[in-house]
Parts: structure tokens; C-alpha cells; sequence
């Protein structure tokens, strides 16, 4: 009998050398051909009389050879065979298959699936490349072809279509999937506790597994195309629920580590209300009250704060470091970018620094003097508030008593990146020094103590992301991070209008952008690349500044931004723009983040069709930060895909950023959404994290339930045999985010 971890080159039909073959597509034990699921299914029940078939349909034949040919056009060989049934006949046409010559006999009967279609010539029926099994030989009984219809696995029953894998077909597939299972060993253990499955209604591993490939004759033909039979959700249910086992578990574990019990008291209230620039939304104390809640207990914080572009995110940021400031603690805040820093550094200099908070900025492109003096005012804890990039991991970098960790664009850094900068306080400074530190920083402001001792605390972190994302799903990719979400823009704040335009009405869009700077705004004019490529037709930020500052802007100042500029320069164009000196700004995604002038109104971004969904909403996101009305203007260059047109469609209907992240999801799916697999997601088998949300969280609320401890429902014995079969799936599966 086989088992699921038995090695795939054990079923019959396999071998060592296709064994290789399936190793490819990640194929290496039978468990996993198992879980090698149809994308789709074709109902082929009912056969057909060739009378009866109509242009357009499915269908299912069963019908006996009466001749066929191999005939040969001038691009490629056509083989032709003709069945019947009675006096009515039909053509069945295969395109380069001269292999087809000696495979058919007169009055075989055989079996036919195929797409019906009319001879635009002849008006007579064919069916085209039709999938076919040979049922008898000639001289066999109706009745016998009928038998082997029944019997066959091609035929008479729903049939699961699988991805071909080289020269693995999906019939292939279908055979060698059904010798694996009429060999498995049917007692196969169940990880679930039996709670559970009653709660959930949930069927055996092993009939799951049969059905799933090999449906019963009444099952759902919708269902089975939704992935929502009995079968498919024992197996999706399966995925999900010992992700989020582990995902509990570790929540839990994080739970029982010291971290800084945080004091909010009336000086850190005093001291937050002092640098606010603006009444908080409703949304802002929400969330900074999760935060500083978080804050106060004596585990490390561990939260997630998404909200859309715009929301007001590093204005809690802030509240929340002036809170580990006032205990007499160290923040720090990386950037991914250089500009996105710097911004963060002006903000925080121009918010902070007027209320006593002393704010400094590390930088990869810093002077290595001025780097140098940067680190010792961190070592020595004069520096309260560290804003950088990934300068900030270096070795060199030392921290005298970090508290909070502030993560901005959580998405384009690695998880060990983060893990690392999280560390920093524990690594940097031996306990005797810590302590003493400590001691010297509680006498110059009221600090509640870690308990115990500081000395081993990790800092408290929070991770920031403007991009949108579904609730359930952030729970399953920063699964062990709590949410707080930021759903409502500050006041003040005019919805962009967003307009789509082919490029031939240019002119147009130029002249509008004049009228808006002649009324003393500013605008952006973004471009997909850089340079010219003699093998891209997209236009060029560079070729495209020179045109607009030469010619159609010749009497405004416009200024070019992208990556590859000298850091200096970069700073000093964004400088020039933000203080009104340049009108115009010519740039690249560059500025998706970090780039904040309030007084520009207008973005115009080329070849809009070529940008993602995300990245339009992000580099939108750039304007209307003022009073002011702001536009958005897409323009287009040439022939646009259905899914480039549904892209600009939600851009111009919508400003909501969920809504927009929802579609993107529903797009790319969720492995190219995140970009890469560092972002952490799990790499599932069988479920969706779109689709399956509801299973998603029943499976978040049982995991809860099992790891809460024995009682009247599940014995210790069933928790210990799933945490077992958690612990391999994670090793061999799952690969999930480790935050701390």
C-alpha cells in the first residue's frame, strides 16, 4: 500500500525518470501528486446522439469509425475521421497529427469530447482536436462499448482537467492521480481534532482526496468550478487551519516575552497634543488608542497600521514615538528609500524637534564624517528619534536603549531585515551597561520599568503600509501582528478627479497643466522608464524633460527626478519642488513614495496602461494632499488589454484604496501582489486567501480554540498530534513570516 510521504516513483507508471519530471513542478512524494489538484472540470456524464448536437456545445459521443485520412494543405497536414451512429454521421478534424494514421479501425466504437462547430463551406457539424478514447474493437457489442464508456476514465463522468507538466498530459495525470489512489492506504490519519471536523462538517482526508479528483455522479458541476464541494473544502480547510495553528501559537509565544511596559501618562498626553498639527480624525485616536494600549503591557508590541495614501500614518507614528521618547527610550523609523527618509526627517524635524525632541538622519549617502558624528549622538542616546534606511542595520550602528521600532513600507524590506533593526537593543549593549543606562534615563523622565529588567526586553514595533489590504488576508501574511486600520482621509482633503485619455489629445492635457500652474499650482508628468530602449515604443523621462523644459514648457521651470541621479542631486531637485522654485516635475516611480507638496495638484503619468494597479493609486496619492482640487490624468499609448482598460476603469471610478487593493488581488492574485515571496506568504496548495476568507476565518477561530488547552471537547492527546503535523507542514510547506 502506498502512503502520502511514499516517493512518487513508486506508483505504477511513474519510474525514476519521470520522478525528475515532477520534481520540476515540485512533485516529489505521492502526498504531493495527490495535491496536485484539476483547474477545471468537464462534465462528459451524458453521451450524446450525433442528431441531436447543436454548434457551440460540449459534447460527449459515442460513436463507431467508419473511415478516416490523413489529407495535407499547403501550412499542415490535417488528419480527418468520420463516425456514426445510424445513418447520421459526424467529422472530426486533427491538426498535425499524421500520428493518427494507423489508430483507427472501421467499426471501432469510440468515445468523443469535444466543442461542436459548423463548416462555414459545407454547413455541416465537426468537432475540432476532440479528446478520444477507443471503447471496442470492430465486431464488439453496443453494449460492451456501453460497459467500457462506464468504466473508463475519460468518459461517462465528470472528468478533472489538470495542467499539462512537459510532456505530462492531462490524461497522464488522471491515470497515474487514479493508480495512486486505488493503492493508498485507505486509513490514512486525521491531524484535525475531532471537535473540530463535526464543527466544521468536514470529510475523511481520504475520501477528500477521492473526491476531489474523481467526483461522484450527482456532484455540483458549479461547485466542483468553485472549489466549494465537501472535498475541496476538507482539503482548503486543511491548509488554512494549520497556518493559522502556528500563526496562533507564535502570537501566543510573543505574548510570554518581556518587552517595555510603556507609562502613558499626562506628561506623554501633554507632550502628544503639543506637537499635533491638526485635530486628529476619529480613525488617527482609534488607532493611536490600540498603539499605545499595545504599548503599555509588559510583552512587546507587535501591530501592523495600514491605511490609504494620505491618511495621516506618520503623524501616529510620531504619537507613538513621542511616547517611548517621554519614558526615556530611543526610536527607531527605516525608510526603504533615501527620499522617503528625508521626508520623514522634515516632517519629524519641522513637528518634533520645535517641542525639545531631538531628531537625526542616517543615510547611506551621508558624509563619512557626518555619518560617523550621527553615530556616536545614537550610541550615546543624545539622538531620541533615528530616521534612516537601511544604513540602520549596519553593524556600526548602535543604539543605548532602543524602545520602538518604526518600520515604514513594510513590503519592500525582508523579514530578516526587520528581525535584525528589532535586535539592535538586545545585542548592542551588555546588560551591566544597559542597566546602568536605564538608571541614569529614569532619573531625567518619568519611566515605568520593564519587568524584569530591561536588559533582556525587545523593543516594541510597529510596522506601516499604504498599501491596502483586506483584513483577513493582513491577518494571514502579518500573521502575528495585530491590525489597526486607518479608513478615513483628515479633513480638508477634496476627492482627486481622475480623467483617462488616449495620448493623441495631449495638447489638451498640456494645456490644462499650464492653465493649473498659471493659477500657482505645481504638477508631475511620470513616466514608466528612464532612458530610451530601441526595443520599447514607451517615451522616456529624460527625452520627455527635454521636450516639455525645450518646447511645450519652454517659458516654466520643470525639473527631472528619477533613480539613477546622484543622491545630492536627487535631494536638491525635490528640495527645489517642494519649496515652489520648480513648476513642473518630470519623474519616474521615484516619487510613488515620499514626495509631499501640498500645493501640487495635477499628475500626469504616460503610459498608464503599462503601470500596476497599486502603483497608480500610490503615485495618485501625491496630489491632493491640500485644500486644493486636485487631477489625475491617465494617458494612454496605443492598443490597451482588457485588463490594462479594468485597471484605469477602477482608477477613474474610485479613490477608495481597499476597494482598488481588492480589484489588484483579484487581478495578480495574491503571490504577485506582494512581489516576492520575502513578504511572507504562505505558499498554499489548494487555498485562496481571496476566494476562501470565510474559511480563512473559521480556520483562525478553531486554531484559537485548539491551542487554548485541553477540555470537555478535545483531549491533550489530538492538540499534540496537530501541533506534530503543524510543525512538519510549516518545515515543508509553508515557510512563513517570522517577525520576533
Amino acid at each position: 500500500m502506498l502512503e502520502l510521504s511514499t516517493p512518487v516513483k513508486y506508483v505504477k507508471g511513474v519510474g525514476p525518470r519521470i520522478a525528475d519530471v515532477l520534481a520540476g513542478k515540485g512533485i516529489y512524494t505521492v502526498g504531493d501528486l495527490l495535491y496536485y489538484l484539476p483547474f477545471r472540470y468537464e462534465d462528459r456524464l451524458n453521451p450524446r446522439g450525433i442528431s441531436e448536437l447543436r454548434p457551440g456545445e460540449m459534447a460527449t459521443i459515442v460513436a463507431e469509425v467508419r473511415n478516416s485520412g490523413l489529407f495535407r494543405t499547403r501550412k499542415m497536414p490535417i488528419f480527418q475521421l468520420t463516425v456514426g451512429q445510424g445513418r447520421s454521421r459526424l467529422r472530426c478534424l486533427f491538426f498535425n497529427a499524421t500520428y493518427l494514421q494507423d489508430k483507427f479501425v472501421p467499426g471501432q466504437m469510440i468515445a468523443l469530447y469535444g466543442k461542436v462547430e459548423q463548416d462555414e463551406r459545407t454547413r455541416e457539424l465537426q468537432v475540432v482536436q476532440p479528446q478520444f478514447e477507443v471503447l471496442g474493437d470492430p465486431g464488439d457489442s453496443e453494449n460492451g462499448a456501453e460497459k467500457k464508456a462506464a468504466e473508463s476514465l475519460e468518459i461517462g463522468r465528470i472528468v478533472p482537467i489538470y495542467e499539462t507538466t512537459g510532456r505530462l498530459t492531462p490524461r497522464w495525470f488522471r491515470r497515474a492521480i487514479h493508480t495512486a489512489l486505488e493503492n493508498l492506504n485507505s486509513d490514512l490519519p486525521d491531524p484535525i481534532p475531532a471537535a473540530v471536523r463535526s464543527r466544521m462538517g468536514l470529510v475523511s482526508p481520504h475520501t477528500a482526496l477521492w473526491n476531489v479528483h474523481w467526483p461522484e455522479a450527482g456532484e455540483s458541476l458549479e461547485q466542483l468550478q468553485s472549489f466549494r464541494t465537501p472535498a475541496h473544502i476538507r482539503m482548503i480547510f486543511d491548509e488554512l487551519f494549520f497556518v493559522e495553528l502556528g500563526l496562533e501559537l507564535k502570537r501566543r509565544q510573543q505574548k510570554s516575552q518581556t518587552g517595555i511596559a510603556f507609562r502613558l501618562d499626562d506628561g506623554a498626553r501633554a507632550a502628544i497634543k503639543k506637537i499635533l498639527p491638526f485635530h486628529p480624525t476619529p480613525a488617527q485616536k482609534r488607532v493611536l488608542k490600540e498603539i499605545a494600549a499595545d504599548m503599555g503591557k509588559p510583552y512587546p508590541m507587535r501591530r501592523l497600521l495600514q491605511g490609504d495614501v494620505g491618511s495621516g500614518k506618520t503623524i501616529v507614528a510620531f504619537e507613538a514615538a513621542i511616547i517611548a521618547i517621554q519614558n526615556g527610550y530611543q526610536v527607531a523609523l527605516m525608510a526603504p528609500t533615501e527620499i522617503l527618509a528625508q521626508q520623514h526627517f522634515f516632517s519629524a524635524r519641522n513637528i518634533l524637534e520645535k517641542a525639545g525632541y531631538r531628531v537625526v538622519l542616517l543615510t547611506g549617502s551621508l558624509e563619512a564624517d557626518r555619518k560617523r558624528e550621527t553615530r556616536r549622538h545614537i550610541a550615546q542616546g543624545n539622538a531620541q528619534l533615528i530616521i534612516g534606511t537601511h544604513a540602520l542595520l549596519e553593524e556600526k550602528v548602535e543604539f543605548e536603549n532602543l524602545g520602538l521600532v518604526i518600520v515604514d513600507e513594510q513590503h519592500r524590506f525582508g523579514v530578516m531585515q526587520r528581525l535584525k533593526l528589532m535586535r539592535k537593543s538586545a545585542d548592542a549593549v551588555a546588560e551591566p551597561e544597559m542597566a546602568k543606562a536605564t538608571a541614569g534615563a529614569a532619573a531625567a523622565s518619568p519611566r515605568r520599568q520593564a519587568e524584569p529588567s530591561p536588559a533582556v526586553a525587545e523593543p516594541d514595533v510597529l510596522v506601516m503600509t499604504a498599501t491596502p489590504i483586506p483584513r483577513t488576508l493582513a491577518l494571514t501574511l502579518y500573521g502575528d501582528l495585530d491590525v489597526s486600520v486607518l479608513d478615513e482621509l483628515p479633513p480638508g482633503r477634496t476627492p482627486i478627479v481622475t480623467r483617462c485619455v488616449s495620448d493623441d489629445r495631449s495638447p489638451e492635457v498640456w494645456e490644462f497643466v499650464r492653465k493649473q500652474v498659471a493659477a500657482g499650482n505645481q504638477a508631475y508628468v511620470v513616466y514608466p522608464v528612464i532612458a530610451e530602449n530601441e526595443e520599447s515604443e514607451l517615451k522616456a523621462a529624460v527625452k520627455m524633460y527635454r521636450e516639455l523644459s525645450g518646447s511645450i514648457f519652454k517659458e516654466l521651470k520643470v525639473g527631472l527626478l528619477h533613480g539613477r541621479l546622484d543622491p545630492d542631486l536627487k535631494d536638491q531637485v525635490m528640495r527645489m519642488f517642494q519649496k515652489g522654485e520648480l513648476q513642473i516635475l518630470v519623474a519616474t516611480t521615484v516619487i510613488e513614495v515620499g514626495v509631499d507638496v501640498p500645493n501640487a495638484t495635477v499628475m500626469v503619468i504616460e503610459h498608464a496602461e503599462r503601470f500596476g494597479l497599486a502603483q497608480l493609486h500610490q503615485l495618485r496619492g501625491r496630489i491632493g494632499r491640500g485644500a486644493a482640487k486636485s487631477y489625475c490624468i491617465l494617458m494612454t499609448g496605443g492598443k490597451v488589454s482588457e485588463e490594462g482598460q479594468r485597471r484605469l476603469d477602477a482608477m477613474v471610478r474610485t479613490n477608495d484604496g481597499f476597494k482598488i487593493a481588492e480589484l489588484d488581488l483579484e487581478l495578480r492574485g495574491p503571490g504577485e501582489f506582494f512581489g516576492t515571496r520575502q513578504a511572507g506568504l504562505p505558499d498554499f496548495r489548494v487555498a485562496n486567501i481571496i476566494r476562501d476568507v470565510q474559511l480563512l476565518e473559521a480556520a483562525k477561530r478553531e486554531a484559537a480554540f485548539v491551542v487554548s488547552g485541553p477540555n470537555a471537547e478535545i483531549s491533550a492527546e489530538e492538540i499534540s498530534r496537530a501541533l506534530v503535523h503543524m510543525r512538519a507542514r510549516w518545515q515543508h510547506t509553508y515557510g512563513l513570516v517570522e517577525v520576533g
